[in-house]
């Protein structure tokens, strides 16, 4: 039987040399900082607004994904009913052969044979 999804992905990421990404996320980090700091310099507090603005994104982002996607999603279900949130496609219909066709397709002749003869 083959495992859960998340059992797999739980192996997968378990096998993982995380002291490696530590590291590379670090260096990241580290490279990311003085690359903005050496553009915009530190005057006019700018590392600390732009730490603050990072954290109002990441507040929003959350706030969006914990809070209001999921209430959209509940406010749809039980509002509006079962049958609104669903996406409702009509089944395509069967297309009837026609009366003595054959069941191999025929092929047709090039565009030029197909054109009005002027004789």
């Amino acid at each position: 039987m083959p495992l859960p999804l998340h059992r797999r992905l739980q192996k997968h990421v378990a096998a993982w040399p995380w002291r490696r990404v530590g590291v590379l996320a670090g260096v990241s980090l580290v490279l990311a900082l003085m690359l903005v700091g050496y553009l915009f310099g530190v005057s006019d507090h700018f590392f600390s607004r732009l730490f603050f603005a990072f954290l109002v994104l990441v507040w929003l982002l959350g706030v969006t994904f914990l809070a209001v996607v999921p209430f959209v999603t509940w406010a749809t279900a039980h509002w509006f009913g079962r049958g609104w949130a669903e996406v409702s496609t009509p089944a395509p219909r069967a297309r009837r052969a026609a009366p003595g066709a054959s069941a191999a397709r025929s092929i047709s002749p090039p565009a030029a044979s197909r054109r009005p003869q002027t004789r």
